[in-house]
């Protein structure tokens, strides 16, 4: 941070308060103003014949839009002293604290009065309109903050435009996607349907629909890529033995990151969505979503395992085992311990 000069503003520079400012004689003053005739823009180009190669200036103008801000333009040239430049850099503090720094709601740097053109100037005001750059991890905060935002919404179906990233509202299913899944809930064989996200348009598309089994259906996964899939799976694992539709989350360990925040954060709206559109189908949408890092672990087993059936089987066997068991005389029962006695 660069030491202030000590040099003061005139009083004559603060009645005017207008457009160009020189130092002299260790004091800001007013050097003249320049009526408005066009935009700020346009006026700008009358500073070429005012302003000097090797001379430093302020220039306080006032802003189209609101007219009630200004702009400060520090104008010190290459070809300036070394003396006048340091000066010029020292009292940039004084003048805006002199004058107000709240009412300059920009400020411009120029070294030559080809900085100071109506093409520069428009250069300089889509520099500061344009987003601030981020770093790769910064931004990967971003994205995971803009995920952690979305909410589990309302099935929308291809009636409505909505999107996901960073509103909190549910991806738009194309007519494909909604027709292959509502013929999955209709059907009697085991198939499988895979779905991705365009994220260009926030749209979920059909990847595939083919028939599949329990063995076979894990080779319609992408290897890479996350995806969702519905799987229509006949088992007799319950009593009466059903055909039940498995929702798939799969997000492979080296998926792109922005594609893993966003398909975990659409995953809760996709599996909602579905369940509205299969509310009358014949077959049966289990109600827990089965997610996987490797599609390749997808096996009967591992299905089983996350639906709970190894359990249930095992507690039927257990009770069949003992309704089977014999009671007679010479079973034998564990006595249940009696309550430790307490010393005197």
């Amino acid at each position: 941070m660069s030491a202030t000069s000590g040099i003061g503003v005139s009083q004559d520079l603060s009645s005017q308060f207008s457009s160009a400012v020189s130092i002299q004689n260790e004091s800001l003053v007013h050097d003249q103003s320049i009526p408005i005739e066009g935009s700020l823009i346009d006026d700008l180009a009358k500073l070429q014949d005012i302003l000097l190669d090797d001379v430093p200036a302020y220039i306080l103008t006032k802003l189209d839009d609101p007219s009630t801000e200004w702009l400060v333009i520090y104008y010190v040239p290459d070809s300036a002293k070394v003396r006048d430049k340091m000066l010029y850099a020292s009292s940039r503090a004084s003048l805006l604290k002199s004058l107000g720094s709240t009412s300059f709601a920009d400020s411009l740097f120029a070294t030559s009065k080809a900085d100071l053109t109506p093409e520069a100037y428009n250069a300089h005001l889509k520099h500061m309109a344009a987003p601030k750059p981020l770093s790769a991890r910064e931004q990967e905060i971003a994205d995971i903050r803009a995920a952690e935002r979305v909410n589990a919404p309302a099935y929308e179906g291809s009636r409505a435009r909505t999107s996901i990233v960073g509103t909190g509202v549910g991806l738009n299913w194309t007519a494909e996607v909604e027709n292959a899944v509502e013929e999955l809930g209709r059907g009697e064989e085991g198939s499988i349907v895979t779905v991705s996200i365009d994220t260009g348009s926030e749209t979920l598309v059909l990847s595939s629909a083919s028939s599949a089994t329990i063995d076979s259906f894990k080779s319609s996964l992408p290897a890479s890529e996350p995806c969702y899939a519905f799987f229509a799976w006949p088992h007799n694992y319950t009593d009466p033995p059903r055909r039940e539709i498995l929702f798939i989350y799969s997000c492979p360990s080296s998926s792109p990151v922005k594609h893993r925040m966003v398909y975990s954060s659409g995953s809760s709206g996709v599996f909602q969505a579905a369940k509205t559109l299969l509310a009358s189908s014949s077959s049966h949408l289990n109600a827990r979503k089965i997610e996987t890092s490797d599609p390749a672990e997808l096996d009967e087993a591992y299905l089983k395992s996350e639906l709970g059936f190894n359990a249930t089987s095992a507690a039927s066997e257990g009770v069949s085992a003992a309704a089977k068991a014999p009671l007679g005389d010479n079973a034998r029962f564990a006595k249940p311990r009696g309550p430790a006695r307490k010393r005197p």
